[in-house]
């Protein structure tokens, strides 16, 4: 199978990008592998036309959105279950819940986190908002400040009510907040959550160093803050990355997101291993774990018979304002 997904990838002069969270036998046939934006940005700059993309689909609309030239398929059309929390109908309504609180719409500046569909981005564009990873909130977040606005930050909440905290900034969640405490908040977050990442919790974190008193608590900041607050160390994906692979091998160190990527992380020190899942489940991504060497498969003979299935299309208007908010994010980035 993989021979075969090879030379299609080679007749069709395709170019095969995968998540970090993708399973093992999907990354190591991918050319490329890294965070979503990272993944979007290069494959739009590739000199190639056909971009793969093993994911989940807001990853493959933000390649369409950055290139609309390139044919962009998905093995799997999988769902971020974060980006189907809100679409275009739900902001509407937030925004809306916001005006009846006495908010005006002008007051308002929109922050969409990368993991939302491009009609959301589109939404977020049109009211002068823009995009933000987990790499690059904390400046995305700096320069809506600047705004002097109500931060309106989608679709993660723990990500918003981390930056506040961090920050020092008062934040609530719309929907589980009075009118009182919404418009006392400088951030207001959408009730929005990674199922992956919710996973982790203080308890996990007191586990290990009970059991390893030096270890080392990495973890996404998609993680509830209490578990944030006591971490050794918080960052994007690409960023534990980096920092568990400086750290010396018998340091140990349990990091808080996907299991695929921290499967990866470390080899063992003498056959011992020293780098821990922090859960006492296993934490893997349900949607990303979808996309199997068949799917790649599949779609690689579809397209090559000119019959291409789960091909990413947007609207004229989606593309052009979702564009605009990735480019606004890109310019400060």
């Amino acid at each position: 199978m993989t021979l075969e997904i090879k030379d299609l990838l080679h007749k069709l002069d395709a170019l095969l990008v995968a998540h970090f969270y993708q399973r093992d036998e999907v990354v190591a046939l991918a050319h490329l592998c890294g965070d979503s934006l990272e993944l979007s940005r290069k494959a739009s700059q590739s000199p190639k036309n056909l971009i793969v993309f093993c994911g989940v689909a807001f990853m493959g609309q933000s390649v369409k959105v950055l290139a609309p030239q390139k044919r962009v398929i998905m093995p799997k059309m999988a769902c971020c279950s974060m980006a189907r929390m809100i679409d275009s109908e739900y902001f509407d309504r937030s925004i809306a819940t916001l005006e009846s609180y006495g908010i005006p719409k002008e007051d308002i500046f929109p922050i969409t986190y990368i993991n939302s569909n491009a009609d959301v981005k589109a939404k977020v564009a049109k009211m002068g908002g823009l995009v933000c990873t987990s790499a690059n909130a904390k400046k995305i977040f700096d320069y809506a400040k600047s705004k002097q606005k109500k931060i309106f930050f989608l679709p993660d909440k723990c990500l918003g009510q981390n930056l506040a905290i961090a920050d020092g900034k008062t934040s609530c969640i719309i929907g589980n907040a009075s009118k009182e405490e919404v418009l006392g908040s400088d951030v207001i977050c959408y009730d929005g959550f990674c199922s992956v990442h919710q996973l982790f919790s203080v308890s996990d974190v007191e586990f290990y160093r009970q059991k390893y008193p030096d270890i080392q608590i990495v973890v996404h900041p998609e993680c509830d803050p209490s578990v944030v607050s006591i971490a050794d160390f918080v960052g994007s994906t690409s960023q534990i990355i980096s920092y568990v692979q400086s750290l010396p091998l018998e340091q140990k160190v349990a990091v808080g997101t996907e299991f695929n990527l921290v499967n990866r992380l470390r080899p063992k020190l003498n056959g011992i291993n020293t780098t821990f899942v922090l859960s006492a489940s296993k934490p893997e991504c349900p949607t990303m774990n979808e996309t199997t060497l068949q799917d790649v498969l599949d779609c690689l003979r579809a397209y090559e018979d000119n019959m291409p299935i789960n091909e990413v299309f947007l609207d004229d208007d989606t593309q052009h304002w979702a564009k605009i908010a990735l480019d606004r994010m890109l310019e400060l980035s």
